[in-house]
């Protein structure tokens, strides 16, 4: 692929405007030697404004999502693209959340570029657990964790029972719940099942992929084949 192309794909502009960069004699290589549109030279040789390129496709990153953004391109509030390089939502193949998190939800968010990676995640067969930290506003009754171990449990409006989940319990409003599928508003409806109501929730991990440390609003680059090998 030449290198206009390429560039033009990672979000940097149009074909048209990455070709000016290069009459610029912005786009080099790692020694500071202009490079031309019609050059083949490999992604991490590549500097813009003496800067390395952008991840490369493939990319797969993981994002401390807030409390108050929309796991959407369109929505009038506050996105969580705005937390992402704005080049990013320009790439092709598109850079797209893995699965969601509701505006009030919180945690890690999973990106990806590669859409067969993103299937792989996502599909009801992989059975990936993701673990949600759950506050809730009255205590917990004592028996939810064998209720939704079971597999009987069947949700308002849904026409087959859940899957079975875990549930370690930390303290009598505080416990953290392990899935291995993702329906809509899974976790809240559970709980609300039982007569309780979800006051804050956080996704932690999906599959070999935790949160740890990283601070809300940030994010980082991961290795997209080790977390869901199959």
């Amino acid at each position: 692929m030449k290198l206009v192309k390429h560039i033009a794909n990672l979000g940097y502009g149009s074909r048209k405007q990455v070709a000016a960069l290069f009459r610029e004699g912005r786009i080099t290589d790692a020694a500071g030697e202009v490079l031309y549109a019609d050059d083949s030279l490999d992604h991490d040789s590549i500097r813009i404004d003496g800067e390395p390129l952008d991840p490369a496709p493939g990319l797969l990153l993981m994002l401390h999502k807030p409390v108050g953004y929309t796991c959407s391109t369109k929505d009038p509030g506050r996105i969580v693209y705005d937390l992402l390089p704005s080049r990013f939502r320009l790439r092709n193949p598109l850079l797209s959340p893995v699965g969601r998190l509701d505006r009030d939800t919180s945690g890690l968010l999973l990106f990806t570029d590669d859409g067969a990676l993103l299937h792989r995640i996502i599909s009801p067969k992989a059975r990936i657990e993701k673990d949600y930290e759950v506050t809730l506003a009255q205590d917990l009754r004592g028996d939810e964790a064998d209720l939704f171990a079971s597999g009987t449990l069947q949700l308002e409006s849904d026409t087959t029972p859940l899957a079975p989940a875990r549930l370690q319990v930390h303290d009598a409003r505080h416990a953290t719940l392990t899935l291995t599928e993702g329906r809509y508003h899974q976790v809240r409806r559970m709980f609300a099942a039982t007569g309780n109501h979800v006051q804050a929730l956080h996704r932690s991990r999906i599959g070999g992929v935790a949160l740890g440390n990283l601070p809300a609003g940030h994010w980082q680059t991961i290795d997209g084949a080790a977390p869901f090998a199959t």
